[in-house]
Parts: C-alpha cells; sequence; structure tokens
C-alpha cells in the first residue's frame, strides 16, 4: 500500500476518525457520498476545498481498511 498523505488522525477532530487533511470531513463522508451515487464533481460543489485527489485517497484508504482483520481483545476478569 502506498503512503497516505491525505489521510489524517487527531484525537481532537471528530474523535480520531480518519478525515481529510486534518478537516472535519471523515473519509467515511466521502466514501458514503460517493456509495449513495455522488460524483467527485458534485462532491467537489458541495465542499469547495476538497480535492479530487482527496477523494481517491479516501477511497484507497477505505478499500485498504476492509481488507483489515480486525481481532477481538478479550479480558478475563
Amino acid at each position: 500500500m502506498k503512503q497516505l498523505t491525505r489521510i489524517t488522525f487527531n484525537s481532537e477532530v471528530i474523535g480520531g476518525k480518519p478525515c481529510i487533511r486534518g478537516m472535519r470531513v471523515t473519509v467515511g463522508t466521502v466514501v458514503g457520498l460517493m456509495a449513495v451515487g455522488r460524483t467527485i464533481p458534485e462532491i467537489l460543489k458541495a465542499y469547495p476545498y476538497l480535492e479530487e485527489a482527496d477523494m481517491y485517497e479516501a477511497l484507497s484508504y477505505a478499500a485498504w481498511q476492509s481488507e483489515e482483520i480486525e481481532v477481538p481483545l478479550w479480558l478475563e476478569l
């Protein structure tokens, strides 16, 4: 996987969710808009401070994340 430079994590911005370049726009927002049929030009018109490269990196991150395996941690008390 190539280095993602546009996806940021900050616990003080949207609770640490993956965001686009430190802004309050999450990867989930971008991918969700695409999932319901919004085009990149439509998203960029709604969020003029985003760039086309942000859209592709959000998709790359989402694709990579979907391949990850989550392993639950069990605590025995």
